[in-house]
């Protein structure tokens, strides 16, 4: 999942809605997860594009809580690691910056609060618990015609997280480089930019400063 954000998107006066819902646009012979799915899981139903995110109106804040812009995750990782990370960059919006998001999670199994053992499914086999849940986050200097500001010195960082119970709360910790999420999950990322500008931000880890 990608998405924009800036700090029209989250200084709304719109309330985290907690309407977790079934997308019900899916095709007929199409699995709705619902808004049950992961009770008693041990799992949260983490965020892709995150509620906070996402304040600008009610009908936006309800969009991030369709079930198919969620994924089964430890609550520790959902509740500290990332949303440490969310808040982060939520920061860096309101400092001047824009910031282009990508998120997505890659792998099978993952360990939540219900068990040591790693978990592979659930919703009796329904939904596939990921392993790792990653990020990558494109911070430009408010402004217009984005893509062609970016440069060698673009700040981009990228996170890479197990999914289990016992993640630091701090995402510094799991700071990777682009190149590093690509090779785990066979994604081209960033691909718009030119190739001599992927070289260079794809290959760096970020400093976390």
């Amino acid at each position: 999942m990608s998405w924009h954000l800036d700090p029209n998107n989250f200084n709304g006066a719109a309330s985290r809605k907690d309407d977790f819902a079934a997308f019900t646009g899916l095709p007929a012979n199409w699995y709705q997860v619902q808004s049950n799915s992961y009770s008693g899981s041990g799992f949260d139903r983490g965020h892709n594009c995150p509620s906070g995110d996402r304040t600008s109106s009610s009908t936006a804040n309800s969009a991030t809580f369709l079930m198919t812009n969620m994924i089964p995750q430890a609550p520790n990782n959902n509740q500290k690691t990332w949303e440490s990370f969310e808040s982060y960059l939520r920061g860096q919006a309101l400092n001047g910056y824009e910031v282009y998001v990508i998120m997505g999670s890659y792998g099978t199994g993952g360990i939540g609060s219900a068990s040591a053992s790693v978990v592979n499914s659930i919703n009796n086999g329904k939904v596939t618990v990921p392993a790792n849940v990653w990020k990558v986050a494109v911070l430009l200097k408010t402004g217009d015609n984005d893509l062609s500001r970016v440069t060698s010195s673009t700040r981009v960082i990228a996170i890479n997280t197990p999914n289990i119970n016992s993640t630091s709360a701090s995402w510094k910790d799991y700071i990777v480089s682009v190149r590093d999420i690509e090779a785990a999950t066979g994604y081209n990322l960033l691909s718009n930019l030119s190739k001599n500008i992927q070289d260079v931000v794809e290959k760096v880890k970020d400093s976390g400063n």
